[in-house]
């Protein structure tokens, strides 16, 4: 994919002369709402660096960052043992807020959020549950009125970070969809219609009725669309939340591994929502420029001190103090 960047005249003062520094940056489009914030937040801050984000989806970035042809990149989807082998440029995964997968519908005449289980959603996308009025659907929605009427799935076509947690979740709750689809920012999708990016699922569902699709929930809530409850591990069924992002986080920050990669969907916890993720900028341990490095760690640094303060009134969770403090020392590693 051929990325096309928006031209900013910024320059950085060294030894006095005046240096261009565009920071050309691609990937997920889960966290975009708030990186865009960011971006545009810091550059008002510090006139002299100008960050230029393209949203297109985690694949993208896991590919771009590791062929060099960005500065970095951002993803949803925990970079595999292979992928960090057979990159060009070697880069580290920084988590930087978390979010919620929640699931979206479209059907009229319910004023309700609706409730699903994991194993009923993994069912509606392998094409064993198809009408509304499934009897699992109805088990979990007792005195809703849902109609005869078939159910149409969603899915991102691209490949998408939001794809990899959704389909992550999916594959600790369903045995069948572990064993015929798996996890994976990119799956073949065994029924339903696919869309490309958040923008594209969201518009699907809002323009279909019968629609079932999944986004982050800052586009469920942006959009204004229906999105349902989802039964956690502890037998309850929650929205979508930041608090519910942070309680699945909560047990396993303690304990982040060094590289952190982790996976908290499904985490224990009564108050856990089960769709559940960090995402991550996968940032160069070297960058040739120096300066270019001296700047992203800049942004960085601004990142935990004032940007993560900001993560709450988007729809998503701050990360938990303990990994913004091991974050730091990694950052400080950046050369």
């Amino acid at each position: 994919m051929k990325l096309k960047w928006i031209a900013s005249v910024v320059t950085v003062m060294m030894g006095g002369v005046a240096v261009a520094q565009n920071i050309n940056a691609a990937g997920a489009t889960f966290p975009e709402p708030l990186y865009n914030k960011w971006f545009i937040e810091y550059a008002k801050e510090h006139p002299s660096v100008h960050i230029n984000y393209q949203p297109i989806g985690s694949g993208g970035g896991i590919q771009h960052v590791s062929d060099g042809t960005v500065d970095f990149g951002a993803s949803d989807a925990i970079m595999t043992d292979e992928q960090i082998a057979q990159a060009k440029v070697k880069v580290m995964a920084l988590p930087t807020v978390l979010g919620a997968v929640v699931p979206i519908y479209n059907l009229a005449g319910v004023s309700k959020a609706l409730n699903f289980s994991g194993d009923v959603m993994a069912d509606i996308y392998l094409g064993k549950i198809t009408k509304w009025n499934d009897p699992r659907i109805v088990k979990d929605n007792p005195g809703v009125n849902l109609p005869d009427k078939a159910i149409l799935p969603v899915y991102r076509s691209d490949g998408s970070g939001t794809t990899f947690i959704f389909t992550d979740y999916l594959s600790k709750i369903s045995p069948d969809w572990a064993s015929r689809v798996g996890k994976n920012s990119s799956v073949k999708w065994p029924a339903g219609i696919g869309a490309v990016k958040s923008e594209g699922v969201s518009g699907m569902v809002r323009q279909t009725p019968g629609a079932f699709g999944y986004v982050e929930l800052t586009y469920a809530l942006s959009n204004h669309i229906e999105y349902g409850a989802v039964k956690n591990a502890a037998g309850k069924f929650l929205l979508g939340t930041p608090d519910g992002a942070t309680a699945a986080a909560a047990a396993l920050a303690k304990t982040m591994p060094a590289d952190y990669r982790v996976s908290i969907t499904n985490a224990p916890g009564a108050t856990s929502y089960p769709i559940s993720s960090f995402t991550w900028l996968l940032i160069p341990k070297q960058f040739a420029d120096s300066a270019k490095g001296a700047a992203v760690k800049g942004f960085l640094g601004w990142m935990l001190d004032h940007g993560e303060s900001e993560a709450g009134a988007m729809g998503y969770a701050s990360l938990p103090a303990q990994v913004q403090v091991m974050e730091k020392k990694t950052i400080a590693t950046v050369k």
